[in-house]
C-alpha cells in the first residue's frame, strides 16, 4: 500500500522548466547560493502539497546525486568544500516548511554514469562513497538511498559504508528496456547478490519507464524487497534519453496506466515519485490528486 510520496527528476525540472544551468547535471551547488536555495525549497514545496492531498508522508532527497568526489572536482570542489555542502543539503531539506510527516533522505549517486554499467568492486566503493554518507549521518539525515545503480558491486559497497556509518540504506537499480540493469545482470539477480553480501533496508527502481521495468519480473519472493519505485517520463533508451537536447516529458496517460499495472505486480511498494523528465504534475498524476 502506497504510504510516501518522494519527488521526481529534480535535474531536469531545473534544467528544462527554470532554465537553471547544472554543469555536470550537479545540483548541490544551487545548497550554497541564496537564489539556489529558495530555487530547491520551492520545488520541494510541490510536493509537500502533493502528499497533503494524498493524505501520505513524504520522502525529499537531497540534491546530492552528483555530491562524490568525481563529479564534484570537476564543479570545483575539493573533500571538505563537498563534506560541507553534503551536510547544508541534509539541513536545507530539513527546513522545508512541511505539514506532513517527513524523512530527509541523503541522495548517493553513482560513482561514474548512470546509464553505463561501472564494473565498481564493493570494498573500492565503500571507501569512496564512505565521505558523503557520513556527512549525511553527521547532518542527521534519516536515511540513505542511493539511486540509478547499475551494479551489484557498488550497491554493496554502499550498503556497507551506510552500515558503518550508523543509518538505514535503500539501493534503487536502473534497468534498461529489457528490465535487465546497464551490466546485464537481471533485476532479481542483482538483488540477490546484494542481499547476500550486504543486505539493504530495502530496494526500489529508479529511472526507467514501467515498460522497462515489468520485462525484469518473474513473480518471485524476490519482488517484496521492492518498495520504492521513480520512473522516468519517457520510453526512450537510455542512451536516446543521453542525446536528447530537449525534454520528452512522455505519454502521461501511458505513464499512469503502465505505473498501476506494474504496482499491481509488486503490491510491496510504499514509496512513489519520478525521476528524469518527470515534475510535480506527473507525481501528482501517478498519486491521482491535483497538481501542484
Amino acid at each position: 500500500m502506497l504510504q510516501w510520496v518522494t519527488d521526481g527528476g529534480l535535474e531536469t525540472d531545473l534544467l528544462f522548466h527554470h532554465g537553471v544551468d547544472l554543469p555536470e547535471f550537479a545540483a548541490f551547488p544551487l545548497v550554497e547560493d541564496s537564489n539556489g536555495r529558495k530555487l530547491l525549497t520551492d520545488y520541494f514545496v510541490r510536493y509537500v502539497a502533493i502528499a497533503a492531498a494524498a493524505g501520505a508522508g513524504l520522502v525529499l532527497e537531497t540534491p546530492t546525486w552528483r555530491a562524490n568526489p568525481d563529479w564534484a572536482a570537476k564543479v570545483g570542489y575539493d573533500a571538505a568544500a563537498l563534506d560541507r555542502v553534503n551536510q547544508a543539503a541534509v539541513e536545507l531539506v530539513r527546513r522545508t516548511p512541511a505539514d506532513v510527516p517527513l524523512r530527509v533522505s541523503g541522495s548517493v549517486g553513482p560513482r561514474g554514469d548512470g546509464y553505463v554499467a561501472a564494473g565498481t568492486e564493493a570494498d573500492e566503493a565503500a571507501e569512496y562513497h564512505a565521505p558523503q554518507l557520513n556527512a549525511f549521518a553527521a547532518a542527521g539525515a534519516d536515511v540513505v538511498h542511493a539511486m540509478t545503480m547499475t551494479g551489484p558491486g557498488e550497491a554493496i559497497g554502499i550498503v556497507r559504508a551506510a552500515r558503518a556509518a550508523g543509518l538505514p540504506v535503500g539501493i534503487s537499480f536502473t534497468v534498461e528496456t529489457d528490465g535487465r540493469l546497464p551490466d546485464g545482470t537481471p533485476l532479481s539477480a542483482a538483488i540477490a547478490s546484494v542481499d547476500a553480501a550486504e543486505a539493504p533496508d530495502w530496494y526500489g527502481v529508479n529511472c526507467a519507464h514501467p515498460t522497462h521495468v515489468s520485462p525484469g519480473l518473474d513473480g518471485g519472493d524476490w519482488q517484496q524487497r521492492i518498495t520504492v519505485f521513480r520512473p522516468n517520463a519517457s520510453t526512450l533508451t537510455h542512451a536516446e534519453l543521453d542525446a536528447m537536447e530537449v525534454l520528452d516529458e512522455g505519454d502521461r496517460p501511458l505513464l499512469r496506466s503502465s505505473t498501476e499495472a506494474l504496482l499491481a505486480n509488486l503490491p510491496s511498494v510504499t514509496t512513489l515519485g519520478g525521476c528524469c523528465g518527470t515534475d510535480s504534475s506527473h507525481v501528482a498524476l501517478l498519486w491521482g490528486v491535483r497538481s501542484a
